[in-house]
């Protein structure tokens, strides 16, 4: 069995607190620097914060101790699914749960399948904790994803109904329940009615709400108020990618390549797995002829995200695009 992470750095990880759950973890290993239990955790304070390169070096670290270190697993599983290689980290959650059967490696293992497109199974992954608690929330909610990635939508809407019994102060859980209410509704009621919704003070600073509005908005064609929308939700909710990342695409939509390039490349340096986004700040990068600024960004990426070996061929790409020297393989 491993050694447990304190309580106190746990709780200050789940709160947000990361500095001082960073500087807890660092006086314990000062006292136990061999304390594998603790640089995972370091390593995972590492991953949460996005310093992805200090994280996978810790990650290495400690399975070059104990290659079967069922949360190093995790954390590599998790470094792969970042590098779009989800049957790799399925492997990595798998081998961890072998050794330390526990119910957050299934929802990971879920989450790999449902990135590999695998929905069926990842639904299966689900039942089996689900079935043993149906009202874990965490679960609920990948399942309901699942539900409404296979169109599914009236199972979804159920799932999401449960949720909110079971925690009624969730702003994406309403959100979702707003959203797969009004599928079937002639848009501008839908617009009509979430207009109103946001209008009322108890949802006015309610970033999901406003993303909603937003992804209406730029469905019935208002482009310029979608943007709006989403920016609003971005400030209200600065830490949730979605937001930026669809203002971003707005502004692209709208002509506006240098906007759309700066928000997009914030949300690029998260994820630069992110297909689409990739795409469109290619694109802007070039409709406003500032391709050694799209190689910078890439150079810059690219060596947190060994995985990702598609960086480097779309850095080769826009090298010769611009004629600059290609740079040697290490």
């Amino acid at each position: 069995m491993y050694e447990k992470v304190p309580d106190r750095i746990r709780l200050l990880k789940e709160k947000g607190r990361y500095d001082e759950a960073a500087d807890e973890i660092r006086q314990g290993l000062e006292k136990n620097p061999h304390d594998l239990s603790l640089k995972t955790s370091l390593a995972d304070l590492y991953l949460r914060q996005g310093s992805l390169a200090e994280g996978r070096i810790l990650t290495e670290e400690v399975l070059a101790q104990d290659p079967r270190h069922p949360q190093a697993l995790s954390l590599l599983g998790d470094l792969f699914l970042k590098d779009r290689s989800p049957q790799k980290a399925l492997e990595c959650y798998r081998q961890a749960f072998n050794r330390d059967p526990r119910p957050y490696l299934v929802l990971k293992s879920a989450r790999a399948l449902k990135e590999m497109g695998n929905l069926p199974e990842a639904q299966e992954e689900l039942e089996k904790v689900l079935v043993v608690n149906p009202e874990n929330v965490s679960f609920l909610k990948e399942k309901a994803f699942i539900l409404n990635r296979r169109k599914k939508f009236d199972q979804a809407l159920k799932i999401f109904e449960k949720i909110k019994k079971i925690n009624p102060h969730d702003p994406f859980v309403q959100k979702e329940i707003l959203r797969l209410r009004s599928r079937n509704r002639p848009p501008d009621q839908v617009l009509k009615e979430l207009q109103a919704v946001i209008g009322m003070d108890s949802q006015k600073d309610d970033a999901q709400v406003h993303g909603l509005f937003a992804q209406q908005l730029k469905k019935a064609g208002q482009v310029r108020e979608a943007a709006a929308e989403y920016r609003k939700a971005s400030e209200l909710e600065p830490s949730n990618s979605y937001f930026l990342k669809q203002e971003g695409f707005c502004l692209y939509q709208l002509k506006e390549y240098q906007q759309a390039a700066v928000l997009l490349s914030e949300v690029f340096r998260k994820d630069p797995g992110d297909y689409y986004v990739r795409g469109t700040l290619g694109k802007s990068f070039e409709a406003i002829g500032n391709l050694t600024g799209w190689i910078a960004l890439l150079e810059e990426v690219a060596p947190l995200h060994p995985g990702l070996k598609s960086l480097l061929g779309i850095i080769r790409k826009v090298r010769k695009k611009t004629g600059a020297p290609q740079e040697e393989e290490p």
